[in-house]
């Protein structure tokens, strides 16, 4: 955790979450008492903030100065919300395109697709609240910069996302192993989104249930499965020469 993105101490989180400012997420020191914790602890939960409760020694590591046993990583860049998010894409373009990142949990594949989606124009990337990558410094070196060229929402849940998608007349199409179809076989060409799952569960099945359409890769050698962020690069760029 950079040192240049912390807060530190329960009251200036507390200050800090009360004025707006985007927190990744929270380290909460386990087995800690008192009011202002749960001051904190409360507004975290109520605000849907991604926090942990960890031991003190890892405190300690993270920042050696009065935590207080509460540390914060605050976000390098401003998210904006998915309907303003789905609204500039629209007026942008007739055939806007998305990216939905189903809790894909490591930062240098996640700064590798933003790095992606960039170059092939994605209009906005959208990633759920808890359970995938910050956006921290390995995100933005790993995507060049493209961070900060390209809109990122956050979302309680990827289902709330894809209602909005959906509602909005924007077809979802789900990176999957679990269909017939390759992407070869789906038309990328009207708006759209492209879900793609974690590193290691895919996605959620709960999510799958929900999507208008699914693809796979066609994979030739014995390797069961591409990188995430290969794959992404894939789809991507298949929607790319449909349009072009």
């Amino acid at each position: 955790m950079e040192k240049d993105t912390q807060i530190f101490g329960i009251r200036a989180i507390i200050e800090a979450i009360q004025s707006g400012k985007t927190i990744d997420k929270v380290f909460l020191q386990k087995g800690l008492r008192g009011d202002l914790f749960q001051e904190l602890e409360t507004l975290i939960k109520r605000e849907n903030i991604n926090y942990s409760y960890v031991p003190v020694e890892k405190l300690n590591r993270l920042n050696n100065k009065n935590h207080q046993g509460a540390i914060a990583q605050i976000s390098p860049i401003d998210f904006v919300d998915i309907e303003t998010l789905v609204m500039q894409a629209s007026e942008a373009t007739k055939t806007p395109l998305f990216l939905l990142l189903d809790q894909v949990n490591d930062v240098r594949n996640f700064g590798a697709i933003i790095r992606t989606a960039e170059c092939t124009g994605v209009n906005g990337i959208i990633i759920q609240k808890k359970g995938g990558a910050p956006v921290n410094g390995d995100t933005i070196k790993t995507s060049a910069g493209a961070v900060f060229k390209i809109p990122i929402c956050k979302v309680d849940h990827i289902k709330d996302a894809l209602f909005h998608l959906q509602a909005s007349g924007i077809k979802v199409i789900a990176a999957t192993e679990k269909t017939d179809n390759t992407l070869y076989d789906i038309s990328f060409k009207e708006p759209c989104a492209i879900i793609m799952g974690s590193e290691g569960r895919g996605i959620n099945p709960s999510v799958l249930k929900l999507v208008d359409d699914k693809a796979k890769l066609p994979l030739l050698g014995e390797i069961e499965s591409l990188n995430v962020s290969v794959a992404c690069g894939a789809f991507l760029y298949e929607a790319i020469r449909q349009r072009r």
